[in-house]
């Protein structure tokens, strides 16, 4: 597995999961800022740029990186924190080991199966996989998605190594992905939050897993669209965070 690391060992470990089509520069500017208090973990999902595995499922990406933790960390860390498909990968983390980490941090993770868009993804993406490396388009989807311009380097040249089928196998996944019993039975303590101006299934998602995880804590924050609070506003992600921990 792949990863980058910041700040110093044999201190608390926090684990943070990109999201689907990023990497681990998608946390570079927090991880950086929690290197001062924190050792950080940022890996590369299955699937993506320079990953050491092609896409299979969420379910076998959460399997992995539990393993990682295993042999790395000796089973349990102190956080996870995730965007989109690295949030839902750090949900089904949180259902197969319920003592895998003390907090969370979910941010915009879809649990709210879109059925028809995920019929609608392979036929899509099959007929304009090739313009993900024109950069004209490349641009137009960074803008989408609201990625800095300061980003768009790395987000380029990263998806640019994304294969047709691993992008058709983690969007699928993520566009279908669902709440599990047992995570229920969780030991950690989970923030979920979502962006305002996000889809409402997006919005769905939080309250979905608000009502699964007893003592959670949920925010809908103002103003912010998929992805922004820590892509865009690393400070503020950092920051609640370390508050999210320290409280």
């Amino acid at each position: 597995m792949r990863v980058q690391e910041y700040g110093q060992q044999n201190v608390d470990v926090i684990l943070l999961l990109h999201g689907g089509g990023l990497s681990w520069w998608n946390y570079r500017v927090a991880a950086q800022k929690l290197a001062e208090q924190y050792h950080v973990v940022l890996p590369v999902l299955d699937g993506h740029a320079d990953s050491t595995a092609p896409f299979t499922t969420i379910e076998e990406n959460a399997a992995r990186l539990i393993s990682y933790i295993d042999t790395r960390f000796g089973g349990q860390i102190l956080a996870i924190g995730g965007l989109s498909l690295g949030g839902q990968i750090a949900v089904e983390m949180l259902s197969q080991r319920k003592d895998i980490c003390q907090y969370a941090l979910l941010e915009s993770a879809l649990v709210k199966p879109m059925k028809l868009t995920s019929a609608l993804i392979a036929p899509t993406f099959g007929a304009s996989y090739g313009l993900i490396r024109q950069k004209w388009f490349a641009k137009l989807q960074a803008d989408f998605l609201g990625i800095p311009k300061e980003l768009f380097d790395d987000y380029y040249r990263d998806t640019c190594k994304i294969s047709k089928a691993d992008m058709i196998a983690f969007l699928k996944a993520n566009s279908i992905y669902t709440i599990k019993p047992s995570l229920s039975k969780t030991t950690a303590k989970v923030k979920i939050v979502a962006g305002a101006k996000e889809q409402k299934n997006i919005r769905d998602s939080a309250v979905l897993l608000h009502d699964a995880l007893p003592g959670s804590s949920m925010e809908i924050l103002p103003g912010l669209r998929h992805g922004d609070l820590s892509i865009n506003h690393p400070q503020s992600y950092v920051r609640m965070l370390i508050e999210w921990i320290e409280r």
